[in-house]
């Protein structure tokens, strides 16, 4: 099965207050981790990545996907387009706090080409990667990879996911707290 990358301005990110039926993404990696009292499943996704996040009863679910695709209205807590910088915070019940900022960076071919290397050399040993295939237009294809940082209370996600046809790459940081 092809499995290439959407291109890069159709993105967005979405947080969900709930979980999302796993049939609406075509999933190429996962991990489940649990630490004290809350679990996550980390996915990467054919244009992004699926974390969702559970804590005593409360799901935080983060999307990073085409635009185009078809996610519930119901309980989107954030949304945004891909572009440019962002930051933002969420407070929930129970004190439970989410924050996330990210990035879309276009970098010089060179550039591009060093970092995409370094997270191949480096993926496999540290975190969760998938190398898509190429587009046709590029010989290699893009990458996707994903750093997971689990504390007794809370949960570090980073997330990088290349675009080789528009040298650009998305940076995701995101933070679950526990009270």
């Amino acid at each position: 099965m092809l499995s290439v990358r959407p291109k890069v301005a159709e993105l967005a990110f979405q947080l969900f207050g709930r979980a999302l039926h796993p049939e609406l993404f075509e999933v190429h990696k996962s991990r489940s981790l649990t630490r004290g009292d809350y679990t996550a499943r980390i996915e990467i996704t054919t244009a992004g990545h699926v974390v969702t996040w559970r804590y005593r009863g409360l799901t935080l679910t983060e999307v990073a996907c085409s635009a185009q695709h078809p996610l519930p209205q119901r309980r989107r807590l954030l949304s945004y387009r891909l572009k440019g910088e962002r930051s933002d915070r969420v407070e929930c019940r129970g004190g439970i706090v989410y924050q996330t900022s990210f990035q879309l960076e276009s970098v010089a071919p060179e550039l591009f080409w060093a970092f995409q290397e370094e997270l191949t050399k480096d993926g496999d040993k540290q975190g969760l990667i998938h190398t898509f295939d190429s587009s046709g237009r590029m010989a290699l294809g893009a990458i996707s990879y994903i750093h997971a940082e689990s504390r007794n209370r809370s949960l570090l996600v980073q997330a990088f996911h290349t675009f080789p046809d528009d040298y650009a790459i998305v940076k995701i940081q995101s933070v679950f707290e526990l009270p």
